[in-house]
């Protein structure tokens, strides 16, 4: 069934978007739009799969960010506090002049460490971020 397409436009840093074109290039798409249009599948997958995260989990969240970005370490420490019956324990290493690592395990319902984890990525500075969630093994 054909759909309607719809033009949007998308301000990106040149550097972002040279590489993606690199890697679009690389996988054999027809155009820039058709591997936007896989991003953004892939984007809508991962987001249902994080949504479906439910019961007793543990997890982790592993997250690169500038700690250049004003406010942004303030932001991320009230985001912890606020999860303190969840998160485990945190590891921050720095990478480089610009870049940081967090590493930040938790413990505790699924819904509630999805939560946090998206609370983290919704902030501006924040360059990356993983969530890998697992059940506690009891039902294995």
């Amino acid at each position: 069934m054909e759909q309607e397409l719809m033009r949007i436009g998308v301000s990106l840093p040149e550097s972002l978007l040279t590489r993606f074109d690199g890697i679009i290039e690389q996988r054999g798409y027809s155009s820039r739009s058709e591997g936007i249009r896989d991003a953004i599948r892939n984007y809508i997958v991962h987001y249902e799969w994080m949504s479906d995260v439910k019961g007793d989990r543990v997890g982790v969240i592993t997250m690169v960010y500038s700690h250049h970005q004003r406010g942004l370490v303030d932001a991320l420490t009230n985001i912890q506090h606020e999860f303190t019956d969840i998160i485990q324990s945190t590891l921050h290493v720095h990478l480089d002049h610009e870049n940081c690592l967090e590493i930040v395990t938790l413990r505790g319902e699924g819904q509630e460490v999805r939560k946090a984890a998206e609370k983290m990525m919704a902030l501006k500075g924040v360059k990356h971020v993983k969530l890998t969630t697992t059940s506690l093994g009891h039902e294995l």
